[in-house]
């Protein structure tokens, strides 16, 4: 395997990671208003307290890899997608300071009103989020120099909010399922009730999205096509999706959001497999796409960085790993909570 395709598959790695992590983040403040009084909207922070802010850096290591091993991608999507990304900016700034400011006064108001940003920056997020990856996996207007010529209007198109209502739902599940692990007493009880028809509406929305893609969006199928060995990934993107419902059912919500981080990952895996071995792909000019080899830092330095992720990528696990068994187990609020 060459060095391009390495650092193609640990950049999807990246996304996919954050996506799972702060997926139910984003999902946690999608339904953050539907939470009854202070103390559960409190319990429900609390509960993503201790790791939203380790899940972002996920997508800023995804970016910083981006930038390091294919700058010319980095470059073409961040001046193309220059507003939404701005956009995007500015609804995480305000969830992040939300969950920081909202407790720092008792006033009725006051709190009220970081629910409100709360709520708002993480449904935007999620929906900008999903537009950019339906828009990455449909493929963009190029030029010969790689500028993206779609605008943010442009990019607002039919296939692309599809996409981005799917993310929103599809995390909206996740948190809950996440919640539910959580939370105890009445708070959980009303969440759990809460789930099952999430999951019904992300499989409604997952069945739209699929057909729209088959029936819009078939160069994605090119690859699998080429070599059936890959549909294993829609195989087990199916079956990964099918056994959230069954799991949820016998009350193994553990096992139900391992099933909903893998459907997440699968996801990315099977638009990654589809766009392989385009970055960008341009449409509907493919000959100005940007590739994994068009498109890359000279073979030392991705020789060089692939040393470094290889050190520094278990460090970050490690890590991951020991603050979420750290704070296993029922939130609770206490002096130190938000």
């Amino acid at each position: 395997m060459d060095l391009n395709t390495i650092w193609f598959i640990l950049v999807a790695v990246l996304l996919a990671g954050y996506a799972i992590l702060d997926g139910f983040d984003l999902g946690v403040g999608i339904l953050h208003l539907f939470i009854r009084g202070d103390d559960e909207r409190r319990l429900c922070i609390n509960a993503i307290g201790p790791v939203w802010d380790g899940n972002v850096v996920w997508l800023v290591t995804g970016g910083g890899a981006l930038f390091a091993a294919f700058p010319e991608v980095y470059a073409s999507a961040f001046s193309g997608f220059y507003t939404a990304l701005t956009l995007l900016l500015v609804t995480m700034i305000f969830r992040a300071v939300a969950i920081e400011f909202r407790s720092k006064r008792p006033s009725h108001a006051w709190r009220h009103g970081w629910d409100i940003a709360f709520s708002v920056g993480s449904f935007g997020a999620a929906l900008l989020l999903g537009v950019a990856f339906g828009n990455v996996a449909a493929g963009l207007p190029m030029d010969a120099e790689f500028n993206i010529t779609a605008g943010l209007l442009g990019l607002l198109n039919p296939y692309a909010l599809l996409v981005g209502i799917t993310t929103v739902v599809l995390f909206a599940m996740h948190g809950a399922i996440y919640l539910v692990l959580k939370t105890e007493g009445e708070l959980q009880a009303r969440i759990r009730t809460w789930v099952k028809p999430l999951i019904f509406a992300f499989i409604a929305c997952y069945v739209l999205t699929t057909g729209a893609t088959l029936l819009w969006q078939p160069h994605l199928a090119a690859n699998m096509k080429a070599q059936p060995l890959w549909f294993a990934v829609p195989i087990l993107t199916v079956l990964a999706v099918a056994n959230i419902p069954r799991e949820i059912h016998h009350g193994r919500e553990f096992l139900g959001f391992l099933s909903s981080s893998a459907a997440i990952g699968l996801l990315v895996t099977l638009v990654g497999v589809g766009l392989y071995p385009n970055l960008l792909l341009s449409n509907p000019q493919p000959e100005h796409s940007l590739t994994i080899f068009n498109s890359a830092s000279s073979p030392k330095t991705l020789k060089i960085m692939l040393i470094i992720a290889a050190i520094g990528i278990p460090l970050v696990l490690t890590y991951t790993a020991g603050i979420y068994w750290i704070f296993r187990g029922k939130v609770k609020l206490d002096k130190a909570s938000y």
